[in-house]
């Protein structure tokens, strides 16, 4: 097995199911959550940035409002969402700060990552969140979503939050041990799949089959979230939760679960996506001493540095970076729409906030964003 793979991460995203979080329905399993967060604290020591994406809210909600099976209409769903999410937030919060780590809920569907906005709002906010040393705890919004509570699952949401934040890994803890050639419960000749290439289509048809009772997945939805985490550059684990010290131990390099591996660094992956955008709706001009810093030195793009700003463009877009002579010699995702980008142009980072507003980020385009093309 590839174990550099997770040795190496260092921000890495943890999924967890309801069958897991709840103790297959009977309520909030605290020993349980107890112990993944008080590993989650030990890897945030480490110096790794870590996310848990926690299923669990409907499970905990029918529960306390003494359904046994659950229901199909959507506004009982949705009811059972908003009792449970209280209690799981609050044992998540409890058990962090037990481990010595501050921790914050983040409810999320998926028009939240579909939208340009909303994307990077939710990206900047997470990721100030872990510059902070706080454990962003995320679960679908159940409350308020409609179709996601039918067709969605957390396994989807886990892979893209790992995209969202750029995430080395995924791990996606279930009730299973991981993944096997055929449902080893009617094929005693079924093989267990120790590492494999995301996205292989092959693994598709080893993991048909639905989700628990509890749960909306099963190992068809961790299959195709590991094929999307890898668009990104992230590698996936597939393991038992309640395996002991699961996550410190693979972070250790140790061999648990299915490893299924990104084809594509996760520098890579986004360097090439930008390099090959074909719509680029605008340009920035820059000075010398900018197109230098950028070139040579891989520095970010900051707005002292620009000269002048062509098209029409919004935050998040791929644009270009010109030379003095008009030259594209770069291009990279904009910090500022075209608007913004105007009235900051030619002016220090530090008086962003005075000429907007506010300030995203003090540069225009942030050097991991930034792709050298000649």
């Amino acid at each position: 097995m590839s174990t550099a793979v997770l040795a190496a991460a260092r921000r890495i995203v943890v999924k967890v199911g309801s069958s897991l979080v709840t103790n297959e329905g009977r309520g909030l399993d605290e020993g349980a959550i107890g112990e993944w967060c008080r590993q989650l604290a030990a890897l945030a020591r480490d110096g790794r940035e870590v996310i848990m994406v926690s299923s669990g809210a409907i499970a905990e909600g029918m529960k306390r409002l003494g359904w046994a099976t659950r229901p199909h209409g959507l506004n009982e769903l949705q009811a059972a969402a908003a009792v449970g999410q209280m209690g799981l937030a609050q044992m998540y919060e409890t058990k962090l700060r037990e481990s010595g780590m501050g921790s914050a809920q983040v409810l999320l569907t998926h028009a939240d990552l579909a939208d340009r906005e909303r994307y990077l709002n939710a990206r900047s906010t997470l990721l100030t969140l872990l510059r902070l040393g706080v454990v962003p705890v995320i679960n679908e919004n159940d409350t308020v979503v409609n179709d996601e509570i039918k067709f969605g699952d957390n396994d989807t949401l886990g892979a893209l939050v790992a995209n969202l934040v750029e995430a080395d890994a995924l791990v996606i803890l279930t009730d299973q041990k991981g993944l096997y050639s055929a449902d080893p419960r009617k094929d005693p000749s079924a093989t267990f799949v120790h590492e494999a290439r995301a996205g292989d289509a092959a693994l598709e048809a080893m993991a048909g089959g639905a989700g628990s009772s509890l749960g909306r997945g099963g190992m068809i939805t961790k299959i195709l979230a590991a094929k999307r985490a890898a668009g990104s550059g992230a590698s996936t684990v597939i393991a038992w939760g309640r395996e002991p010290d699961c996550l410190l131990r693979l972070s250790r390099g140790e061999a648990i679960g299915t490893l299924l591996v990104a084809p594509t660094q996760k520098s890579q992956a986004r360097k090439r996506w930008i390099a090959d955008h074909l719509q680029l709706r605008g340009a920035v001009t820059v000075d010398e001493g900018a197109a230098s810093k950028v070139r040579a030195e891989g520095k970010s793009l900051l707005p002292i540095g620009m000269t002048a700003v062509d098209g029409d463009f919004s935050r998040g877009d791929v644009i270009a970076v010109r030379d003095a002579e008009g030259v594209e010699f770069a291009r990279g995702l904009a910090n500022y729409s075209s608007g913004e980008a105007r009235q900051i142009c030619r002016k220090p980072s530090g008086e962003i906030e005075k000429l907007l507003g506010y300030a995203a980020e003090p540069e225009m385009i942030h050097r991991t964003n930034l792709v050298v093309t000649r």
